[in-house]
């Protein structure tokens, strides 16, 4: 029983510090260009990759095709945030459900319960996610959405 425990300890071992070695392996790193060629000049990058994490520069409710932000407030802000994200994240083939992590940025914490209706409807698995105020967002926007998302084996 004892050359079976010590067995089983060594196995356990070699499991964690397999997996605690693997995930210390070096990474490259990829600083991606946008879709949009207009949007390559601009000073950071919309998706930069690290082994399988991509890290999105935070998106704001600016439709992009009309050059405004979006009508109807925080809710309308909301709706356009998370489809410019998810354009981001189509164009290096993942969707909303590749989403690990969000960090949310209103302009007033008092439209949370308003951003929040729309946000569900959209991060259906339930990334981790932070949410704070701050005042002064780009373009007078009333809501800024960062993601990390995690490319998965198909």
């Amino acid at each position: 029983m004892k050359t079976v425990r010590t067995f089983m300890a060594t196995v356990v071992t070699l499991v964690i510090f397999g997996l605690s070695a693997k995930a210390q392996e070096p990474a490259d790193v990829i600083f991606h260009t946008p879709e949009n060629p207009a949007r390559a000049s601009a000073p950071f990058s919309e998706a930069v990759q690290v082994g399988n994490l991509f890290f999105l520069a935070g998106q704001i409710g600016m439709d992009r095709e009309a050059g405004k932000l979006a009508d109807g407030g925080i809710a309308g802000e909301t709706e356009q945030t998370i489809k410019n994200i998810e354009g981001v994240l189509k164009y290096h083939g993942l969707s909303l459900d590749n989403v690990v992590k969000c960090t949310v940025i209103l302009s007033d914490i008092s439209d949370f319960k308003a951003f929040n209706a729309v946000y569900v409807k959209y991060f259906t698995k339930k990334p981790a996610r932070t949410t704070f105020a701050a005042a002064g967002l780009a373009a007078g926007a009333k809501i800024e959405i960062e993601v990390v998302a995690a490319k998965t084996r198909s």
